[in-house]
Order: structure tokens, then C-alpha cells, then sequence
């Protein structure tokens, strides 16, 4: 197989000069060794792919065919091997995360002594932003994303889903009561965000939209206020999952939610230069989430 890549490359070189003799120059080889290749080709496919004279080359109108999908299949393999080849050297340099506050404290600070371990010579950045970022603006190389992407500019890579469901404290529902259906939520004092009008929206049946009574930029404040007593929220499960198993937070309204899952990918613009330190710490991260 190996031997026909090798073919194609040269009969894309000839085509490419306008011609044998051309070629031959450009590649430092001999116009015989190109019109063996050639011929090669032509004999495996049954097919005239070029039609030689003495002054010019003219490519067939079957030979214009298959030179188009030949040069994209040797640009594809072309981009595979160089994927192996940065992902086989050592990752080192800056990398830029970004990512909201209560991904970046619960899915990565956990595991970045690990990483580091790992990656000893990938310098980390982690900038924290609650709403979607500009990524050059900004200087950053990846950023997580929870929800459904809008920018088709970027790359993506899908780590996961997260659910939201209905969280309090104990100790708030003890003194407040446990609603017992989603309209006796408006006696309650419910925690929703600040800029983020879609998370006010909760998973239940028959929708709710919520008019938050106390209210935050941030999810990890949010969980915090959870935490002290102040009221019902509702937040991902990768945010609430210590609390809950410590007892800190309970479930609510557990048999009326709908069972929503938001997506979480990490997106990027596509640079060779820093192709090794993205796909480390993407390879990384992916099998230690707990979503």
C-alpha cells in the first residue's frame, strides 16, 4: 500500500510541474522513475489518467477525477501522520484554560497535581469566566462549554453531559417545608442566576420559569448558598454530587423533573503548534470527569 501512496504523491507532483521533465527537476529524481509511477497507476486502475506529448501533459477528464479525491486522501493521511508525530513528542509550553468557576474548582483543580505529574513541562493557565469567552481575544487555547454551541468557527470535543436537578439544604427544608409540587415553589426562596436567563428555566414538567429570589453570577456562589440554608436552587450534578453524598444538599422535586441533559465540550481553534499540549490535556481530563 505504501507503494501506491508513494505513486500518488508523484503523479500529483507531475501533474502539479505541467509536466515529467519538470518534475523530475523539482524532485531531484528521474523522469523515468515518474513515468513508471504513472504507468503503475494507470494499469491498476485500467484507466489513462494523463496523455503525454511531447511539448505538454493534458489530464484526462477521468484522470481530473481521480486526481481530486487522490489529493484529498494524501491530505488526510498527510494530517494523521502529523497528529502522531505531535502527540508522540513530549508536550511542553504555556496552555491556556478556560473554563466557569465550578467546572474549573470540581472537574479540574482536582486533578492537576496528576497532571502535572503527567505534563511536567506544560505550563497551565486557568482564567475562570461565567459566560462564553472570545478565545483569541482573551489568549486562551481551550475553553469548556457547557450547553449548545453556537460558534461553528471552532472546534469541539464532547466530554460529557451534566444534569441539573433541584437541590437544598436539610436545614431549609426543615424549617420551610418540602414543596411537594412545582407551583408550591413560589412560596419558597428559589437561587437562580444573575445573566444567564436559561438556567432559570428548571427541568420540570410543564416548564418552570423562575424569578430568583436571591440571585448570582456564579453557579459555585450559588451552591454555596444552597449549602448555608438560604433556599432552593437548581444546579448541575458535577457541582452537587459532594454535597449531596455528604448530606449537605438533598434532592427536591425529584419525581417531577425531567431527565435533561446539557452537553459540556471543550472548544479550541486548530494550531499545530499547540495540537500536543490540547490533545494531552483533553486525553487527560476526558477520563477523569465525573459528570
Amino acid at each position: 500500500m505504501k507503494s501506491r501512496w508513494d505513486d500518488l504523491a508523484l503523479l500529483l507532483a507531475v501533474v502539479d510541474a505541467g509536466g515529467f521533465t519538470a518534475a523530475a527537476e523539482r524532485l531531484g529524481t528521474s523522469t523515468a522513475r515518474l513515468s513508471r509511477a504513472v504507468s503503475r497507476l494507470e494499469r491498476q486502475l485500467d484507466t489513462t489518467l494523463v496523455q503525454r506529448t511531447t511539448r505538454r501533459l493534458d489530464v484526462t477528464e477521468e484522470g481530473a477525477l481521480f486526481i481530486a479525491q487522490a489529493r484529498q486522501a494524501l491530505d488526510t493521511l498527510e494530517a494523521a501522520e502529523e497528529a502522531l508525530t505531535v502527540r508522540r513528542r513530549e508536550p511542553a509550553g504555556r496552555l491556556r484554560v478556560d473554563a466557569a468557576t465550578p467546572f474549573l474548582l470540581h472537574q479540574i483543580v482536582p486533578h492537576l497535581a496528576a497532571f502535572h505529574a503527567a505534563y511536567p513541562k506544560v505550563r497551565l493557565e486557568l482564567t475562570t469566566h461565567e459566560t462564553n469567552i472570545d478565545l483569541i481575544e482573551q489568549r486562551t487555547d481551550i475553553a469548556i462549554r457547557i450547553g449548545r454551541l453556537e460558534d461553528s468557527s471552532l472546534h469541539a470535543r464532547p466530554l460529557g453531559h451534566s444534569r441539573r436537578r433541584l437541590v437544598a439544604s436539610p436545614d431549609y427544608l426543615a424549617r420551610h417545608g418540602t414543596p411537594a409540587t412545582a407551583e408550591a415553589l413560589s412560596a419558597h426562596v428559589l437561587l437562580g442566576f444573575t445573566h444567564l436567563p436559561q438556567l432559570n428555566r428548571w427541568p420540570l414538567r410543564g416548564g418552570c420559569s423562575v424569578t430568583p429570589t436571591l440571585a448570582s453570577s456564579s453557579g459555585e456562589a450559588l451552591l454555596r448558598m444552597a449549602e448555608a440554608g438560604l433556599g432552593i436552587a437548581c444546579l448541575a450534578d458535577f457541582l452537587t454530587r459532594d454535597a449531596c453524598q455528604a448530606g449537605r444538599l438533598s434532592f427536591v422535586l425529584e419525581d417531577a423533573m425531567l431527565e435533561r441533559y446539557e452537553p459540556i465540550q471543550a472548544v479550541y481553534y486548530r494550531n499545530t503548534a499547540l495540537e500536543g499540549r490540547i490533545a494531552a490535556f483533553l486525553d487527560f481530563l476526558a477520563g477523569r470527569l465525573t459528570l
